[in-house]
C-alpha cells in the first residue's frame, strides 16, 4: 500500500534492523524493559522461520515509522485459517501521519489475500486511542468471548 507520505509493504530479513527498535518501542510501550538485542532476536527468528509476518509502515524517505506483525493460525468452529493481529505500532513522532491506519488496511488486506477468514486481535483495555482506530476500520468489539491467559509456574 502506498500514500501520498507513506509506503507500507511486507519486511524482508534485510529490514530487521529498522524493524527491531520499533518492536523494542513496542514492548516498552507494554511495560517491558528496554531490550534491543531480545527485540532483534525474537523478530528475527520469527521472520527467518516464516513464523509471521511482518509489514513495514515507511516515510517519503524510506525510514521506518510503524510495523505490525500478523500470525497465522486456525479456527476450528469455522474450520478455515485466520490471521492474529498481534503487534501494531507506530513511532511517537509519526502518529498522526496515518500510519497506523495504513498498517490496518495493508493487514486486512493481506490476510483477505491469504484467505483468511477473519483476523484477531487483542489489545489493552485502557488503549481507548487503538481502540477507535480499530473500530474505524470495520473491526467489532468481541462481546462474547472472554479471554484469559495462563502462564506456567517459574521452576
Amino acid at each position: 500500500m502506498t500514500s501520498a507520505a507513506l509506503t507500507v509493504r511486507q519486511a524482508r530479513l534485510a529490514d530487521l534492523d529498522a524493524v527491531a527498535p520499533l518492536f523494542d518501542a513496542y514492548r516498552q510501550f507494554y511495560r517491558q524493559p528496554a531490550d534491543l538485542p531480545l527485540a532483534k532476536a525474537f523478530i528475527g527468528e520469527r521472520m527467518r522461520a516464516g513464523e509471521s509476518t511482518v509489514l513495514l509502515a515507511e516515510d517519503t524517505h524510506g525510514q521506518a515509522v510503524g510495523f505490525c506483525q500478523l500470525y497465522p493460525s486456525f479456527c476450528s468452529v469455522a474450520a478455515a485459517p485466520i490471521h492474529v493481529l498481534y503487534d501494531l505500532f507506530v513511532a511517537k513522532e509519526a502518529r498522526g501521519t496515518g500510519a497506523a491506519q495504513a498498517l490496518m488496511q495493508a493487514a486486512q488486506d493481506f490476510a483477505a489475500a491469504a484467505g483468511s477468514a477473519r483476523m484477531d486481535l487483542t489489545t489493552a483495555r485502557d488503549n481507548t486511542r487503538a481502540q477507535a482506530l480499530y473500530e474505524a476500520c470495520g473491526w467489532q468489539r468481541d462481546e462474547v468471548f472472554i479471554a484469559y491467559n495462563w502462564t506456567p509456574p517459574a521452576d
